[in-house]
């Protein structure tokens, strides 16, 4: 419709039993859409092709790209050409390239489309038996067909509501979400039928023959007309004398009368009709006498029969006239022949070089043989499958390799592959073909090397770091070649290093100390230790410049390594921004966000990058836009799975966010919404879950719950070896929380905190261990604190820190009868806590300026906070 922005658009969902007339609907649809202007993007699910990842989204859009020339095409498919050009099926991803993320190509394919919706608006996207579309199609078209409300975009689709497969659980959700309405379609009713009887039969077509068509048929149109077909064939008068015939013909549109009609036709009918229901949809009649085995004069008489029995449509291709017609011819295949026929039709496909994907779905129909050509198809499939973003796909053909069996040398390489295949998507599984991939007899090193690096990080993906860290340390003596060691090594330290429980940690960060002292940082494993080393530094609290020397020799890192991946050159990014040199942090993730676009990475990694760089923002002081890109770690991660790492990281670091700006209220809503609550990872996570979690019950005024949690969380990162105060502020907050009932304790963990403050040197360090300390200091004794707090901090890139302190400050001289000194720090607190976005902040600093005096005439700006109150002192 058109609103004052301009054209909208929305969805529109048919829902019915088969034959209930959706084709028909959807027709009509693409009619009046192609007649009022509209491009339109139509596809058909198929019963027999739902196998084959990204069918639908190839029928959508290859028609309107192939109007189009190559520049064209790159210009619509932007930088998303090489992520989503491959599942188009506009070329094969080449061997060797980097697997791309499922993610990122949904979100190329929301692109594309969105160009041609820009392009050639308005479009109006048709999908007819999406019960039967294959997952990936599903789940890409479930994603966007909400957007598709903000753009000129009208998505129809039609589908039956009792056959859409579990597996397809997003597209479920969009179809019974709350915001659904399908329309269902029902049978027509007798005086419906009586209609179609007479505009079919002519108009003396008398009530009792209507009637007892409406009977036969139960109303259903695909059975009433095929009924009338039948009733004009035999040459019956539509009369009461006819009527008892009825059934007899009606029995013959469906089920074993169908099948009774097409043996009519002979057996050479017979054999191309079952040839062309195992091809499926867009059957190429010189394939489907192929596959029949039929010389091509034979096969196109039996097309012609099969023309005129209305049982298939076309000419060069050929389909079925309805799927209740190809799903009853295909259960009619007797099993040992259905399963011959897939076999022929997988050696057919591949010889009218067709691809192997197209292959490997008939592939999987055949019985298991142990044929070693089938488990090398099977493995070919797999690796195209990963290069289109189908993962699942992928493991489908691996699961069937492993039935055919494959022989026993190569039963491991089928093992790894497959768990490799569904590493991201299902660890649990990969953890189980791993394990059972080491334990063959046939196990060159390498590939034990790198099924043991892979079962690693399954476990680390499944949240047992610690398993994770065992089984590649074990692997580590083992290995024949210094390279493989290495690797091993770094593996093992890095799961030990994110391992939250590690009893050990004192031990393990020494040897690590001492085994990149001399390292120069060459090639990547040394890299990576370097990056190691820089992070249990930084966790550890060893002075902030010998952390930034070991960071400067770990940079060079990719991102996007496929061993290595995110995490390694992230922590040592972290190492720059805890040391306060956020300037350089930033940078660093800001290119790690683009990186990860550039390959088309936009899951856990891509929401790791946003939730990252907000850590870094926030450092600065800049709440608003820490908030934002904690939202889009969010966003991202919710994409990926319910409480999988990247979620405890991105709402944890919203909720940090939330509460440095003063709302508490939205901040324990998020923590519901996301079951933000114990049981905490057992990884290590920042910002820590567990103090984030007792900050917000602080927050509520739960002192004691509070203190249970921030007292669980200090001990357990006090066993880690984690005493840097800057990365997680425990012992401050706890502080707070006791100091009513037990000052005393809360000076010793202030105390405490502000040494080990002192001790890894930065500005931003110890000026918030000094904030804690003046806010828990006995009588007399904030004053001193709060002067060195402002102090310190001025030379903090933490912005809202130094706010705080400010205002801190002027309200402590404030009750301390200096109003003219308070005036001033008030008035540049409040000014940097706006710019800072922390309102609330902002707030309290104009209350304390009510109090401590006359308002100043004027802000001093920041430019000027060299010469600010706070050094008139």
């Amino acid at each position: 419709g058109e609103d004052g922005e301009g054209r909208r658009g929305g969805l529109l969902f048919f829902s019915a039993a088969a034959g209930l007339g959706k084709t028909t609907v959807l027709t009509e649809v693409r009619r009046m859409a192609a007649a009022r202007g509209c491009t339109v993007l139509s596809a058909r699910g198929s019963e027999q092709e739902h196998t084959v990842p990204f069918h639908v989204v190839r029928q959508l859009l290859q028609p309107h790209l192939a109007s189009c020339t190559e520049a064209e095409r790159r210009e619509i498919f932007g930088g998303w050409y090489e992520i989503a050009g491959p599942a188009v099926g506009l070329f094969a991803q080449q061997t060797g390239t980097a697997v791309p993320d499922p993610q990122g190509v949904r979100d190329g394919l929301d692109w594309v489309v969105t160009q041609v919706a820009v392009r050639r608006a308005p479009v109006v996207i048709v999908l007819d038996d999406a019960h039967w579309a294959d997952l990936e199609s599903l789940a890409w078209l479930a994603a966007f067909a909400v957007r598709a409300r903000e753009l000129p975009v009208l998505v129809v689709i039609g589908y039956r509501p009792d056959e859409v497969p579990a597996e397809a659980q997003t597209f479920r959700e969009l179809i019974d979400g709350r915001g659904a309405r399908p329309i269902p379609l029902h049978a027509l009713s007798p005086e419906a039928v009586a209609e179609l009887v007479r505009s079919s039969l002519g108009a003396a077509a008398d009530d009792v023959f209507c009637r007892e068509c409406w009977v036969v048929t139960g109303g259903n149109p695909y059975e009433a007309v095929e009924l009338m077909a039948r009733v004009q064939d035999r040459g019956l008068t539509p009369d009461a004398e006819s009527a008892s015939l009825l059934r007899e013909l009606g029995a013959s549109a469906r089920g074993t009368g169908l099948v009774k009609r097409l043996e009519r036709l002979g057996h050479v009918a017979v054999r191309l009709a079952w040839a062309a229901a195992v091809l499926g949809t867009e059957i190429s009649a010189e394939l489907a006498a192929t596959v029949a085995g039929l010389p091509p004069a034979e096969a196109q008489s039996a097309v012609d029969r099969l023309r005129l029995a209305r049982i298939l449509t076309g000419t060069r291709t050929l389909e079925f006239i309805h799927p209740l017609i190809a799903t009853a011819v295909y259960q009619a295949i007797p099993p040992t022949t259905r399963t011959a026929l897939h076999g022929q039709a997988a050696w057919a496909v591949t010889d009218a070089g067709l691809g192997i994907i197209a292959a490997a779905r008939h592939l999987l129909e055949t019985h298991p043989e142990g044929d070693p050509h089938t488990v090398r198809q099977l493995r070919a499939a797999a690796r195209e499958n990963l290069r289109l973003g189908a993962p699942d796909a992928a493991r489908r053909c691996l699961e069937r390799a492993l039935r055919e069996p494959p022989a026993p040398e190569d039963r491991a390489d089928v093992l790894y592959e497959l768990g490799c295949s569904a590493l991201l998507t299902a660890p649990a599984t990969t953890v189980n073909h791993l394990t059972a991939a080491l334990e063959q007899p046939y196990l060159n090193p390498e590939l034990r090397e790198n099924a043991t690096f892979r079962l690693a990080q399954a476990f680390a993906h499944n949240d047992e770091p610690a398993k994770a860290a065992a089984v590649v340390g074990a692997e580590v003596a083992r290995s024949e070649s210094s390279r493989a060691r290495l690797r091993l090594q770094v593996a093992h330290y890095l799961w030990l290093v994110f391992d939250a429980h590690e009893t050990q940690a004192s031990d393990r960060s020494r040897r690590l100390a001492e085994l990149v002292e001399r390292l120069p940082g060459e090639n990547i494993e040394e890299r990576a230790l370097l990056c190691l080393r820089t992070w249990d530094a930084t966790l550890r609290g060893e002075p902030a410049a010998h952390t930034l020397a070991v960071a400067a020799r770990a940079m060079g890192m990719s991102y996007t390594d496929p061993d290595w991946g995110f995490e390694l050159p992230s922590v040592a990014a972290l190492g720059y921004m805890y040391a306060d040199e956020c300037d350089r942090a930033e940078e660093l993730f800001s290119s790690a966000i683009a990186e990860c676009e550039q390959v088309g990475w936009s899951g856990a990694h891509l929401s790791f990058g946003f939730t990252l760089l907000g850590l870094v923002r926030l450092r600065r002081g800049m709440l608003a836009e820490a908030e934002e890109c904690a939202r889009e770690g969010v966003r991202l991660a919710e994409r990926v799975g319910d409480r999988v790492p990247a979620r405890w990281y991105a709402v944890g670091l919203l909720l940090d966010v939330l509460l440095s700006r003063g709302r508490p209220e939205e901040a324990l809503r998020v923590a519901r919404t996301y079951d933000f609550a114990p049981p905490y990872p057992n990884a290590v996570v920042f910002p820590d879950s567990q103090t984030v979690y007792g900050r917000l019950l602080l927050a509520r005024g739960l002192r004691e719950e509070a203190e249970a949690q921030l007292t669980a969380a200090g001990a357990r990162l006090e066993a880690k070896g984690i005493l840097n105060p800057t990365w997680c502020p425990w012992a401050g907050h706890l502080a707070l929380a006791v100091a009513e009932e037990d000052p005393r304790r809360a000076r010793a963990l202030a105390a405490r905190m502000l040494e080990r403050a002192e001790h890894y040197g930065t500005p931003t360090a110890i000026g918030e261990a000094l904030s804690f300390s003046a806010a828990v200091a006995e009588d007399g004794q904030a004053l001193p604190l709060r002067e060195r707090a402002v102090r310190v901090l001025r030379r903090s890139p933490s912005r809202h820190a130094y706010a705080e302190a400010l205002i801190d400050l002027g309200a402590e001289l404030g009750r301390g009868g200096h109003d003219d000194r308070a005036a001033g720090l008030l008035s540049e607190g409040v000014e940097l806590a706006e710019r800072c976005g922390a309102g609330r902040l902002a707030e309290r600093g104009r209350a304390e300026t009510t109090g401590a005096g006359p308002r100043l005439d004027g802000r001093r700006p920041l430019a000027q906070r060299g010469a600010s109150a706070a050094e008139k002192s």
